[in-house]
């Protein structure tokens, strides 16, 4: 656990979402399988290198009406301090006044508890005033305990307006059974990713 707070300089460039090639092939079963994600409380797109899981994303939230928050992930970002700053640097690219209270929790001298920063971040996002979707790319480069148990805690207790989207080359180390089993998470795998006879033809 970080105890000290750090001064951090944020790459902007890694809260904007990708800009989708116009001649890239279009695949609707898929953007209409997320949509169906849109009410789970985590949707996950998990797949090796190269299956194209963040063009799939950036195509479908071309076509999706809801605002949303993008955050890039790299090894950099494996830290509980780095990790939370970025993440309310993505919702406040969405919502420019939200988390004033956790933004001021990361400046303290001491980091308080995971559970009363976990706490305070899922009241103060469950104040947005609507809808909203935060994705997280390449969430495979986080191995931070630390930056775990915050977003376990975040979608145990995710706010219904708000809509998780995660993309890893591995599955993360979340309550995944139990997200599936209560209906509260949409997947989205290698199997599904390949293209289909059609859409290698296009």
């Amino acid at each position: 656990m970080v105890t000290e707070t750090t001064v951090l300089s944020l790459i902007r460039t890694k809260l904007h979402t990708p800009l989708v090639s116009p001649d890239l092939i279009l695949r609707p079963r898929l953007v209409e399988r997320l949509n169906q994600g849109l009410d789970r409380k985590l949707t996950l797109v998990s797949a090796p290198a190269g299956y194209g899981k963040t063009t799939l994303l950036a195509q479908w939230l071309e076509q999706c009406d809801r605002p949303v928050g993008w955050l890039s992930l790299d090894e950099r970002d494996d830290n509980l301090v780095v990790f939370l700053s970025y993440l309310l640097a993505a919702i406040q690219t969405v919502f420019p006044n939200a988390c004033p209270t956790t933004l001021g929790l990361l400046q303290a001298p001491q980091i308080p508890p995971l559970d009363y920063l976990a706490g305070t971040l899922v009241n103060e996002i469950a104040d947005v005033p609507k809808a909203a979707m935060l994705v997280l790319d390449d969430f495979h480069t986080i191995h931070d305990k630390a930056s775990h148990g915050l977003l376990k805690a975040l979608i145990r207790d995710l706010p219904q307006q708000v809509n998780l989207v995660l993309a890893s080359r591995t599955d993360p180390p979340l309550d995944l059974a139990s997200l599936r089993a209560g209906g509260q998470m949409l997947d989205i795998r290698a199997r599904d990713l390949c293209f289909t006879p059609d859409e290698v033809q296009a």
